[in-house]
C-alpha cells in the first residue's frame, strides 16, 4: 500500500534508544519513526514489550534511557503541548464504571484546547454510542470505540493506540481501519497502533515496528518486511542447504522461513514471519 506522504520529511514521531528495565524483562528499542500520511502497526507477541513502549513513548511509564520527540519537539519538557495534539488510547482506557459516557465527555473537553464537540458528535454516531449510557453498560468493543471517539475529538495529529481493534467484531474492526485510513488520506496525521492481528496491517499499515524480546526485529515499509522472507516445507529447506530462521508444525508437515535468497520456497505472509520467528529452530 502507498500513499502520499507530502510532508514527511520531519517525522510526528521519532523514538531512539528507549530502554526500559524490570528485574526479569528490559526494552532496548533502537530507533523508528512515524511519518506524516502513514500507519504504523506495531506488532510482536504477549510480552514482547509493545505496551510498554507504547507507555515510555506517550509519557505514562518512565524511560531509564532514550529519547522521543513528536512534532519536532522533545517530549521531556513539552509533554502537557504535546498531548493536545496527540490521541492516546492505551490498554482500553480505564472510567468509572458508574459515570455516563456524556460527563465523562464533559470533563475531558474542558482539558483541551482544540475539543470539537461536532467531531466528538459525529463519532460517537459514527460508532452507535449512546450518551446517556453508563460504563458499565458497555461491552469491551463498545468501550474501545468510546476511547477513540474521545482520542480523535480534540484535533488529535498524532495517534497513539494499544490494540485498538481488540474485541470488536469482523465488521467493526473493519470499520475502523477505514476510519483510520480517513484519518490520514489528508498526509498530516499519522497513527502508531500495536495490534495482533495481523490482518488488519494488511489492510491499512504502510510500515510496521516488529518487537521481539523486548528488542526491534525489523521497523521498515510493510512490503519490504515480506518480501526478505519465503516459506518452505522443512524437507526441502534442509535439503537446499537454506538457513532455516524459524520451523513450524502443520497438518501437512513441517514449515520453515527462510529468506528470500535461498531461492526456494512462496511469499510469507506477516502472520507466518511471526509465528515462524517465535519458533526459533533448536533441532
Amino acid at each position: 500500500m502507498e500513499r502520499s506522504t507530502a510532508g514527511s520529511e520531519r517525522p510526528l514521531l521519532k523514538v531512539e534508544g528507549l530502554r526500559k528495565r524490570y528485574p526479569s524483562f528490559e526494552l532496548d528499542v533502537a530507533s523508528f519513526s512515524v511519518g506524516r500520511g502513514s500507519i504504523t502497526g506495531f506488532v510482536g507477541r504477549n510480552g514482547a514489550g509493545k505496551t510498554t513502549a507504547l507507555k515510555c513513548i506517550v509519557g505514562s511509564a518512565r524511560r531509564d534511557a532514550g529519547s522521543v520527540e513528536a512534532f519536532g519537539r522533545p517530549l521531556d519538557g513539552n509533554e502537557a503541548a504535546i498531548k493536545q495534539i496527540t490521541g492516546i488510547v492505551l490498554g482500553g482506557a480505564l472510567y468509572y464504571e458508574t459515570k455516563r459516557l456524556s460527563a465523562i465527555a464533559a470533563a475531558a473537553r474542558r482539558f483541551y484546547e482544540l475539543w470539537d464537540e461536532r467531531a466528538y458528535e459525529d463519532l460517537m454516531r459514527r460508532f452507535s454510542l449512546d450518551g446517556s449510557k453508563r460504563v458499565r453498560e458497555l461491552s469491551q468493543g463498545m468501550r474501545v470505540k468510546f476511547a477513540l471517539a474521545m482520542a480523535l475529538s480534540h484535533g488529535a495529529k498524532l495517534l497513539v493506540l494499544d490494540e485498538p481493534t481488540s474485541g470488536l467484531d469482523p465488521l467493526s474492526r473493519d470499520e475502523l481501519l477505514d476510519l483510520f485510513l480517513d484519518l490520514v488520506s489528508d498526509g498530516e496525521r499519522g497513527i502508531l497502533f500495536s495490534t495482533h492481528i495481523t490482518s488488519d496491517l494488511d489492510k491499512c499499515a504502510d510500515s510496521i515496528v516488529h518487537i521481539r524480546g523486548g528488542r526491534i526485529e525489523a521497523a521498515c515499509p510493510l512490503g519490504e518486511y515480506r518480501a526478505r522472507y519465503r516459506i518452505a516445507a522443512a524437507d526441502e529447506a534442509r535439503r537446499a542447504g537454506a538457513e532455516m530462521l524459524g520451523v513450524r508444525r502443520t497438518s501437512r508437515g513441517d514449515t520453515a522461513l527462510v529468506p528470500a535468497g535461498a531461492g526456494i520456497g512462496r511469499e510469507a505472509s506477516l502472520e507466518k514471519i511471526m509465528t515462524h520467528l517465535d519458533r526459533e529452530e533448536t533441532r
